[in-house]
């Protein structure tokens, strides 16, 4: 490896940009044959940043230490038929590690970077032609790259973790309003059932059932009002509850109406948040409603 070149000027840079962290704790796996002394000189010489360079020789050696310990970085030297860093890397990732790492070797960087990129390691240096403070900032660009994933894996988890738990406050939210028809019908049946008592056994009304094209053009009016907002859809509004007063839907069948659609464009959101959808949807049933009670206090 080359030593660093013009250090004064460089290592004012590195201050500027202050990408470089103070101190690394490296772990270099390599072979019997090729020990680490060189690479523990190099860096020393090196003061851009403190590196704590640590050995392991050998595949089994270097999984066992990444496997016990925590490391910011592993360097891995490649040496065919003695240690293949690609296998390495194959075999880390593999197993769930995900510690940042840079292969050196003696082989051109063209010929070695596809390669090295596809078993997943983060770089490949040839030590033939790579500075110490080469070497020192593709560990540093390897370690912030990581994080990165980490962080965004982090964010990735937290926001599957929002939706679930916004869905699941949702359906509730849509099993009450269940619930409140159910409660609205079972109090219309039982004044229907007294009244019919109090005219000489005449039996209740049969229930009203609205003609089903409402039920389209309700689901159009939800996705319409849900993307619009309020105060935009009024004259259509008010033209449904017409409808829906003419063919004497009561409120628990409007509330019926409502739920279907709203549970029909619920379940085409897919992983999106819902909370904007069900907040819309309940000032749509709220407006339609109070249409409907002026559509039936109306003269016809």
């Amino acid at each position: 490896m080359q030593p660093s070149v013009n250090r004064t000027t460089t290592k004012t840079a590195a201050r500027r940009w202050g990408s470089l962290p103070p101190r690394m704790r490296v772990l270099y796996v390599t072979t019997h044959q090729r020990t680490g002394g060189w690479l523990a000189e190099a860096l020393a010489a090196d003061s851009a940043s403190t590196v704590i360079l640590e050995e392991a020789q050998g595949f089994g050696a270097g999984a066992s230490r990444l496997r016990d310990e925590v490391f910011d970085a592993v360097l891995v030297s490649h040496d065919p038929g003695e240690l293949d860093a690609l296998a390495l890397a194959d075999a880390l990732r593999a197993g769930g590690s995900d510690e940042p790492l840079v292969i050196l070797g003696e082989e051109p960087q063209a010929d070695m970077m596809a390669l090295c990129l596809e078993a997943k390691a983060d770089a490949y240096l040839c030590v033939h032609d790579t500075t110490t403070r080469t070497l020192i900032w593709v560990v540093s660009r390897a370690i912030e790259h990581q994080r990165l994933q980490r962080d965004h894996r982090k964010l990735a988890q937290a926001e599957e973790r929002r939706i679930d738990h916004e869905r699941t406050e949702i359906d509730q939210q849509v099993a009450e309003q269940r619930g409140l028809i159910l409660a609205l019908e079972a109090n219309a049946n039982a004044t229907e059932q007294a009244n019919a008592l109090s005219t000489c056994g005449a039996q209740p009304n049969a229930p009203t059932v609205y003609p089903t094209e409402l039920e389209a053009h309700y689901r159009e009016l939800l996705r319409a009002y849900v993307v619009m907002g309020t105060g935009n859809l009024a004259s259509e509004m008010r033209a449904l509850a017409q409808l829906l007063a003419g063919a004497q839907v009561t409120a628990a069948q409007t509330l019926e109406l409502h739920v279907r659609a709203l549970e029909n464009l619920l379940a085409g959101l897919g992983a999106r948040s819902a909370r904007h959808v069900m907040n819309r949807a309940d000032l749509l049933a709220l407006e339609v409603c109070m249409h409907l009670c002026e559509a039936y206090r109306s003269p016809p």
